[in-house]
């Protein structure tokens, strides 16, 4: 029999999928008491490199309103060829092909292995994908040449059937066209005045080529669709790269400066907002829902026009957190309305907005994040684009798999079904809502509700949704026991490889009545998929409501969780006990209150919506590094180890490799620092102090190598400036506020010793959080 942890693990690699509970209550009222709701992250493109793509449409139940699809819970007949669905219990009789399947003989898509499962439509044809360039002029010389190198590479990395084009934009906006030869030619915009998709139509002189399926039109329930019209034709603004990369390595070559002068005192005159809507016209106009990717990169934020965030006056600084607690944000709320108007466009019409943005200021990307979180785009934010953090995150979004396929899927809908004792609340991830209402959504709504259906115009093999569901049964007539909940996710995408794909993912889980079997449902807690589903929650929440509401709310369900399944006696917390498997959930919460998640300070708006960003879209995995870093140490008294995120760690003889996700750390101790500095690793009687040193920068190449976008690299040692980063992010158990007085050994001393680095902090200790959270969870009062 396989522990729960075996099979939590099993189900993540073969369908991605985590639940927060594992043995679903069996009643609303119980689902509630539970206080975690009940949710899954999902990952629909999650690698299996076993799993190839199955040649044929797949086989949907006949009734109108479940269009379920065959897998392997359902009931199957094979002498009368019939199976049953897990969902609505409609027979179906199988198609003609199916005539020589027995229980030998078994359709891939019935062994229960393949309860996931990936299918080609061969009957429908895509579009080759698109790359629209969005380049910003207003920046020095050596950053365009850097960023104008980044774009000629990324050119031989396209599928060579892509189409691609180029906007550039400064205090003006210029489309340029890249099928004449000799004589570059460009249409130039203003940069103040917004344009409808009409105008850019006529202006640019550009037709539309209409497909069949009308770019709001829903899927049906399920169902697949039909044929599209064959490739339609490029425009002399798009262009297949095989045709045009010369001249357009040209072009970018000759990319100059914005020439329009900036007098002292005052920043450049940048359309962004102008040129967003230039390029989202352009596509919905030409290409409506077909997978395109807006690829704008940005050197400073909009300074006139619509979508501007700050004037072109240099004393005025640009919003920080503490202008929008104030509402002293002039231009803020109409910025924002305008991107997530132009963001809600392309997310209809199935084109991805991704943003690179690198500049030592803000750019605005507080008020431009609906582009990539509406429609799963790239947000990256760096300081230069001649930096290798921009350069190899943009090489990487091109990166293919073990197959050598493209790792993105484009113009995507994820669409969920239940069986009839469940409902779905609603979904939290880089997705808009399709409002496509039936008997299975809840009028109780978490996240993006009030639908079963989400589109997710792009995806790659990390993008991660969070879904939650609600038990619809009444606690007077509960789900009888020994029975099973279904869902199945159905995700259709356009492969890069120009075919329509569908991913099938189909789980169970039983029922329990928890007034009879409360251990059973406990026991199949998933505490670090509960940590990531509530940290989801709460940034959600974070975007409209007070910090200090967020963590109230947080810490009200982290007492009622404890009081629910912890085991103590009233009003003795010395006696509170955790089962194991909910012992490292008050940590997370603990991390993710002190977290850039939640905690603003310090960090600008703009900062916040990337944090924010990446925590909505990346699997458990990266999610629980952002929540809780990871430290491991490396030392001579034996192999590298993990080690407690905590002050007890950092010990002078010891050097530190933490993880945090969007930064990779290494801290040397104070010895060891000593030791480097006096280039003892150069000697050769000191080989072995030489690999101490090698061993964290190899571990963290090994990291750099996958991660995406690239973590910031910082090489610091005790007492250097960027040591801050460690002591912001470890337990402070040990502070100038302790007992003990500095350079005393302290409890918490490590083998050789010495105590770890005191911070100078006020916060809580997780001990101290502890002993607060046992005391009002035993405490009859609250």
């Amino acid at each position: 029999m396989t522990t729960y942890q075996e099979f939590i693990q099993q189900n993540e690699e073969r369908d991605g999928v985590r639940f927060s509970w594992n043995m679903w209550p069996s009643s609303r009222l119980e689902a509630t008491r539970l206080v975690v709701p009940l949710g899954c992250l999902y990952t629909p493109l999650k690698e299996r490199p076993d799993l190839p793509p199955i040649q044929y449409d797949p086989v949907l139940c006949t009734r109108t309103a479940c269009r379920a699809i065959l897998n392997p819970l359902c009931q199957v007949d094979y002498r009368a060829k019939l199976w049953v669905c897990n969902f609505c219990f409609q027979r179906n009789s199988f198609p003609p092909q199916y005539a020589a399947i027995s229980e030998q003989h078994q359709p891939p898509e019935l062994i229960p292995q393949f309860s996931t499962i990936e299918y080609s439509i061969m009957r429908a044809s895509c579009s080759p994908p698109i790359f629209l360039f969005v380049v910003d002029t207003c920046m020095d010389e050596d950053e365009l040449s850097s960023l104008k190198e980044s774009l000629q590479m990324s050119l031989s990395l396209l599928p060579p059937n892509a189409l691609i084009g180029l906007i550039t934009f400064g205090k003006m906006v210029q489309v340029h066209e890249l099928c004449c030869e000799g004589c570059s030619k460009s249409y130039v915009f203003r940069g103040t005045k917004d344009l409808t998709a009409k105008q850019i139509q006529d202006m640019l002189g550009i037709g539309k080529y209409q497909q069949q399926q009308h770019p709001q039109q829903p899927m049906p329930p399920g169902g697949m669709r039909g044929p599209s019209q064959s490739v339609p034709p490029a425009n002399k603004f798009l262009q297949p790269v095989h045709k045009c990369d010369m001249s357009l390595t040209d072009l970018l070559g000759e990319l100059q400066r914005d020439p329009w002068p900036v007098p002292p005192g005052k920043r450049p005159l940048r359309s962004t907002g102008v040129v967003l809507s230039v390029a989202v016209g352009l596509l919905e106009c030409t290409y409506p829902n077909t997978g395109a990717r807006i690829m704008l990169f940005v050197g400073g934020p909009c300074s006139q026009g619509p979508g501007m965030v700050v004037n072109d006056d240099l004393k005025q600084p640009i919003r920080s957190h503490h202008d929008i607690e104030k509402d002293n944000c002039k231009y803020m709320k109409k910025a924002i309305k305008h991107y997530e108007g132009l963001a809600l466009r392309a997310a209809a019409n199935g084109h991805v907005i991704d943003m690179y943005s690198c500049a030592l200021d803000q750019t605005g990307l507080h008020e431009m994040k609906y582009g990539p979180n509406y429609t799963g785009g790239h947000m990256v934010m760096g300081d230069s684009f001649s930096s290798t953090l921009f350069k190899q995150t943009f090489q990487r979004v091109f990166s293919k798999d073990t197959r050598g396929e493209f790792k993105m899927g484009f113009n995507g809908i994820l669409e969920v079904k239940t069986s009839r004792e469940l409902k779905i609340s609603g979904a939290l991830g880089p997705s808009i809502s399709m409002n496509i209402k039936n008997g299975s959504v809840s009028d109780t709504e978490i996240g993006v509700g009030g639908t079963c259906q989400w589109k997710m115009c792009a995806l790659n093999p990390n993008t991660t949704f969070a879904l939650f569901f609600e038990v619809v049964s009444q606690h007077a007539a509960p789900i009888p026991q020994g029975g099973r909940g279904c869902i199945q996710f159905i995700t259709q995408y356009q492969h890069l490889g120009g075919q329509k794909r569908v991913r099938v993912t189909t789980i169970a889980r039983n029922w329990a009545d928890s007034a009879l079997n409360l251990h059973q449902i406990s026991a199949g807690f998933d505490q670090e998929a509960a940590a990531v589903l509530m940290a989801r929650m709460a940034v959600f929440r974070a975007e409209g409501d007070d910090g200090p509401d967020v963590l109230r709310w947080l810490d009200r369900m982290l007492i009622r969780l404890c009081q629910k399944f912890g085991e103590y006696n009233k009003e003795d917390s010395a006696s509170f006990r955790f089962p194991e498997n909910y012992s490292l959930y008050p940590q997370f919460m603990f991390h993710l209150r002190r977290s850039q998640f939640l905690q603003v300070f310090n960090n600008s708006p703009d900062e916040t919506s990337f944090y924010r960003h990446m925590l909505l879209r990346e699997d458990l995995t990266q999610s629980l590094i952002m929540i809780q870093p990871i430290l491991y140490s490396y030392s001579f008294s034996g192999p590298p180890e993990p080690v407690l995120l905590d002050t007890s760690s950092i010990q002078a003889d010891r050097i530190l490799l933490m993880d945090t996700f969007f930064q990779l750390l290494i801290f040397h101790g104070e010895t060891v620092a000593q030791w480097r500095s006096q280039r003892y690793q150069d000697l050769p009687e000191y080989q072995n102090f030489k690999q101490l040193l090698q061993a964290p920068v190899d571990d963290a190449n090994e990291i750099l190598q996958i991660r995406f976008p690239i973590p910031r690299y910082i090489d610091t040692e005790q007492g250097g400036s960027q040591a801050r980063f460690l002591l912001s992010k470890v337990n402070p158990s040990q502070t100038h506020n302790n007992m003990y007085g500095w350079g005393q050994a302290s409890p918490f001393a490590g083998e050789s010793g010495e105590g770890g680095a005191p911070v100078l902090t006020d916060d809580v200790s997780l001990q101290v959080f502890m002993d607060h959270l046992k005391k009002l969870a035993v405490s009859s009062t609250s």
